[in-house]
């Protein structure tokens, strides 16, 4: 990822992040840092933008421009089947910003 990550920074990006272009990877990573000074939110988020991504990869969304709203309402969805409304939110409110932040970047 051009040196933007030590290899010993323990931290793996999602697939779809790892094919897009430098520049999305560098927003990606640059999302955490920047858009909360709250370790407890950054937690969640990082969470939410873990799952997804690896979501929407076992249902063969093969990039960030393939990821479509059908997509994010049917992971919704299937979270809800799991974990509390609270949690859903939660979660997605993180994709939401997350997209919003690769998007506006």
């Amino acid at each position: 990822m051009n040196g933007l990550l030590p290899r010993s920074s323990g931290i793996t990006l999602p697939t779809l992040i790892v094919l897009a272009d430098s520049r999305a990877q560098r927003r990606f990573l640059e999302f955490f840092a920047v858009t909360s000074r709250n370790a407890h939110t950054r937690r969640a988020y990082a969470r939410a933008a873990g799952e997804f991504p690896a979501w929407c990869e076992t249902r063969g969304v093969a990039s960030i421009p393939g990821v479509q709203p059908l997509h994010v309402a049917a992971w919704v969805e299937q979270l809800g089947s799991a974990v509390s409304v609270l949690t859903v939110k939660q979660r997605l409110a993180g994709v939401r910003h997350l997209f919003d932040w690769l998007v506006t970047g």
